[in-house]
C-alpha cells in the first residue's frame, strides 16, 4: 500500500467558494486523486485554512507550514510521497514577500520532507511540489491580497520549476491543468478539484510506478 500526504491550505482541505464551506470528500482533488488511484494507495489530506509556507500569521495564528510539517511526517510514517501545494496565503499584504521568496520557502518544505526519516525502510519519502494557480478576480479578498499579489502569483510556474529543479523534487504546475473561481479569486470550484485530482493521479503514478 502506497502511502501519499496531501500537504496545503484551504484547496486541499476543500474550500468551496461558492458556498464558503466545505466540500465532500468525493469532491475534493484529493478524494478524485484517492478515487482515481484506486487500491494500492492511501490519500491522506492535511489541508489547513490559511496556512503559509514558513511564515507565522500574526493576525490568524497557528498557520506556519514550517511548524507543523515534521510532526505531520512523524505522525503518518511511512510515507512514499509528500505532495506540497502550498505559497497562495503568502501572497497577503501582510507578508510582503515576493514570487522568489514563496517558491523558495515551498522548497525549503520540500527539503525537509526529503531529509526526514519517514519513508520506507527509515528513508526519505518522494516530495512532489506543485506550483497554486494565480490568482483570479478578486472580490471579498481583495484588500488582503493587494500590493501585486496577482502579478505575483503568475510568476509561481517559472519559480517553483526553478526551485523543484533546485532541490531535485518533482514537479506539477498546477496552471497547466486548472484556473481559480472567479467568484473569489484565490479558491477552486468543483471541476477544477476534477480536474486538478486526475492529474495528480497521473503523476503520482509516474513517481510511484
Amino acid at each position: 500500500m502506497s502511502v501519499v500526504v496531501c500537504y496545503g491550505d484551504s484547496n486541499t482541505w476543500g474550500y468551496n467558494p461558492a458556498t464558503q464551506n466545505r466540500f465532500g470528500p468525493t469532491e475534493r482533488w484529493t478524494g478524485v486523486l484517492r478515487q482515481t488511484l484506486g487500491q494500492g494507495y492511501t490519500v491522506i489530506e492535511e489541508g489547513l485554512n490559511g496556512r503559509t509556507t514558513v511564515w507565522d500569521d500574526p493576525i490568524e495564528g497557528y498557520k506556519n507550514g514550517m511548524a507543523y510539517l515534521p510532526p505531520c511526517l512523524e505522525s503518518h510514517k511511512p510515507l512514499d510521497l509528500v505532495i506540497i501545494m502550498l505559497g497562495t496565503n503568502d501572497l497577503k499584504m501582510r507578508f510582503s514577500v515576493t514570487a522568489h521568496d514563496i517558491a523558495k520557502s515551498a522548497g525549503k518544505l520540500a527539503e525537509v520532507a526529503m531529509r526526514s526519516a519517514t519513508g520506507p525502510n527509515d528513508g526519505p519519502p518522494q516530495v512532489l511540489l506543485m506550483a497554486p494557480p494565480p490568482i483570479a478576480k478578486l472580490s471579498d479578498y481583495e484588500e488582503m491580497f493587494s500590493g501585486g499579489a496577482a502579478e505575483k502569483s503568475r510568476l509561481f510556474s517559472r519559480r517553483y520549476r526553478e526551485i523543484a529543479e533546485e532541490y531535485g523534487c518533482h514537479f506539477l504546475d498546477t496552471a497547466e491543468v486548472i484556473v481559480s473561481s472567479d467568484l473569489d479569486g484565490i479558491h477552486f470550484e468543483a471541476a477544477e478539484h476534477r480536474k486538478l485530482g486526475q492529474a495528480v493521479a497521473q503523476k503520482v503514478r509516474q513517481i510511484l510506478g
